[in-house]
């Protein structure tokens, strides 16, 4: 009798235990899912850009015959970004291929900025209807993509804070659950502090 007692108190922490397990499993399946799906919100912007980058480039050609190293540059940064972003996509789990996409976008925001600093050297070129347009859907894009990087640094917060919190972190790592990177780029000019001079 003491020997069932004991065998059904086994069998009731058993299945308690794989409940628990469960739980922790979908919890962060759940969570890893909704970081994925905010990727997939930034990817889309990514690929917006991606496209009128060629367009941009293209207009501005003819007003910058001089500044063809420029204008390469910013192509072959967009198209370096672009890679980066399609194996990024393939895997947002992937803490590398996160770390690659955010590099190639430090790239590509460095080429861009160049060039927009070029064409403010053309009045031709910014008066140019196209040129306006393009610019500012790709001001327009540039927005809707910090906004969609927000929403997932927070999804990936959330992902890993839970990951990282007991009970979690004992059965995370044996699932299979890896950190997730956040998706910042860095750029030396957001973090130095404007330097203001009243002379």
């Amino acid at each position: 009798m003491n020997l069932l007692i004991v065998l059904g108190v086994l069998l009731l922490l058993a299945v308690v235990f794989g409940l628990w397990a469960v739980g922790i499993y979908n919890g962060l399946v759940t969570l890893r899912n909704r970081f994925k799906n905010a990727f997939a919100q930034i990817d889309v912007q990514l690929k917006r850009r991606y496209d009128l980058i060629p367009n941009l480039v293209e207009t501005a050609k003819g007003y910058l015959k001089h500044e063809r190293e420029t204008l390469e540059a910013v192509i072959k940064a967009r198209n370096i970004a672009a890679a980066a972003a399609q194996t990024a996509a393939a895997n947002p789990t992937d803490g590398n291929a996160m770390r690659g996409l955010m590099s190639a976008e430090a790239g590509l925001g460095g080429a861009l900025s160049r060039l927009m600093v070029v064409s403010e050297q053309y009045p031709d070129l910014k008066a140019n209807q196209n040129m306006a347009q393009l610019t500012e859907e790709l001001t327009s894009t540039e927005n809707k993509i910090s906004f969609a990087r927000q929403a997932y640094n927070d999804s990936v917060m959330t992902y890993n804070t839970r990951r990282e919190t007991f009970p979690t972190v004992i059965l995370a790592g044996a699932f299979g659950f890896q950190p997730a990177e956040l998706f910042k780029i860095d750029d030396p000019t957001e973090r130095n502090a404007p330097k203001v001079s009243f002379t």
